[in-house]
């Protein structure tokens, strides 16, 4: 297949292309219930749930995404990024199929467990698949697609349930969107079966020289090129530093020696937990529904409603391509907060009036929640933990964030039917002063790792240990100049140059001129 030709750019467009699709199936899995909890043959088949029997047939997934992460932590770096990911999609297509065929709360649910163990190792494995295989420079923004596919599953599965609208009364009005999940992860294995392993990965394994030979295809040169050599040996050497330090087993995830991997553990999962329990997933499981019961609105209008609402968060999503390696991560977040604890404040004030105006005021401020969300917290959570771990320890910080993201999913998918029922208004004012409250934690404590690669930023985390004294962002330009030093600075016409450039940088951090 000409998948195995594949060099440079379009490499790295296919990997991102592959990645999208398992990221789209990993949408449509979140979107698919929100339109079936109102359909009225998928009702009577399970026995006319109440709200709570409805809120724990949707949440039974993020138990079996949560024990998915939890088993990436085990498994991860045994079976390397490619394999985890192809069996995610296994056991999504076992899931999927098992929910299809389901006459039964009791079979529903195993298959829920199922499908969200294949999800839980997929969000985990894929952003590491495209972090290690992706230049700093377009890290950031190839992430971003990736999310925005996501989006795109929503909006399939919001149109999908919406046309079924039309024959309501049918088996198939609610199978066949439980079935369709099965294509996209079977679309996942196909592509992902002709294209390399990650070359950090490898070189973690000891697997050098397949290590320089994918290097050599992602740049598109000749793997007796300087670059090509460069980057495997500043890839080596990190490798061979953490691998100085010894072990890497659970008791090295809470240790805070020259790593700092506990602190950078916390720091990948951080904003996973900000982007739950900020309320994205009211919106994105139960957007339907809480146009029906807290709005008003007919099943069918709130499946439009809904799915316009999954398109342009698609587009604002997109946009963030724009902002992600210019403006930052950091920055994206503590405006991302900001914004949404708006939002949630005055969808919540618009309601609690009870009148048309106010409705319409919440229904404006939920959709404009969309936008800030699509431009900051929609795609971070699941760049961030792969870039700011160590290479010994992304598939396990990553792993963390991930079991963090689904126990927090759990949560509030779990409590979103009775809240939105016992609480009404008050519950969307809950989620504003919590996005409130994580202003000052990302403000504080957060590290800005955009345009920097996977070993500058693991390289500022020692410099800072070795230089208490110093910032964080005096710390990254240090990095940057020992890198750039070790980069360029071999050529006999640049050494001096770039000799300068680092104690010039050194001299600019440190107040007596040394290190």
């Amino acid at each position: 297949m000409f998948l195995h030709n594949l060099q440079g750019k379009a490499l790295t467009a296919a990997i991102t292309i592959t990645c999208g699709t398992g990221f789209l199936l990993f949408g449509y899995d979140q979107g698919v219930f929100g339109g079936l909890l109102s359909n009225n043959a998928f009702i009577r088949t399970f026995g006319n749930p109440n709200a709570t029997i409805q809120g724990q047939i949707v949440s039974t997934y993020d138990i079996g995404c949560v024990l998915g992460a939890i088993s990436s932590i085990f498994f991860g770096d045994k079976l390397g990024r490619r394999r985890s990911i192809i069996l995610g999609c296994c056991l999504v297509i076992i899931g999927g199929t098992i929910q299809t065929a389901s006459y039964h709360l009791p079979q529903m649910i195993i298959g829920r467990i199922i499908a969200g163990l294949g999800t839980g190792m997929n969000t985990t494995a894929i952003p590491m698949w495209q972090s290690e295989t992706s230049q700093a420079k377009d890290r950031g923004k190839l992430i971003v697609i990736q999310l925005v596919l996501v989006l795109g599953g929503i909006v399939i599965t919001n149109w999908m349930n919406f046309g079924f609208t039309f024959t309501p009364d049918t088996q198939v009005s609610w199978r066949f969107p439980l079935a369709f999940q099965d294509f996209f992860a079977i679309l996942t294995i196909i592509f992902i079966s002709f294209l390399p392993e990650s070359p950090r990965w490898l070189v973690m394994k000891g697997r050098r020289d397949e290590a320089r030979v994918i290097i050599a295809r992602l740049l598109s040169k000749p793997q007796e090129d300087q670059q090509v050599i460069d980057d495997l040996s500043i890839i080596c050497d990190s490798v061979a530093r953490a691998e100085e330090q010894g072990n890497f087993g659970w008791r090295e995830a809470f240790r805070n020696g020259k790593k700092q991997t506990f602190r950078r553990i916390l720091l990948g999962a951080g904003p996973s937990f900000m982007q739950q329990m900020g309320g994205t997933n009211v919106v994105a499981y139960y957007l339907p529904v809480v146009l029906v019961r807290s709005f008003g609105f007919s099943n069918r209008l709130s499946l439009i409603l809904s799915a316009c609402d999954s398109i342009s968060l698609m587009f604002w999503g997109s946009m963030a391509t724009l902002l992600i390696d210019r403006v930052g991560r950091k920055n994206l977040m503590l405006m991302g907060a900001f914004t949404q604890s708006i939002c949630f404040c005055m969808a919540g004030m618009g309601l609690s009036f009870n009148t048309n105006r106010g409705s319409i005021l919440a229904v404006t401020f939920i959709f404009l929640y969309y936008v800030f969300y699509g431009l900051s917290f929609l795609s971070i959570p699941f760049m961030y933990p792969s870039e700011i771990n160590s290479q010994h320890m992304r598939n396990t910080g990553s792993a963390v964030a991930m079991v963090t993201n689904w126990l927090f999913v759990y949560v509030v998918v779990l409590i979103t039917p009775d809240g939105i029922a016992n609480l009404g208004w008050k519950f969307y004012l809950m989620f504003g002063i919590i996005n409130f409250c994580f202003l000052p934690i990302i403000w504080h404590f957060f590290v800005e790792t955009a345009g920097l690669s996977l070993e500058e930023i693991d390289r500022l985390f020692e410099i800072k240990y070795e230089n208490p004294s110093i910032s964080y962002k005096e710390a990254t330009k240090l990095a940057q100049a020992e890198f750039a030093y070790l980069l360029h600075g071999k050529n006999s016409e640049k050494d001096a140059e770039k000799d300068g450039e680092y104690t010039a940088a050194v001299e600019d951090v440190t107040s007596d001129g040394s290190k």
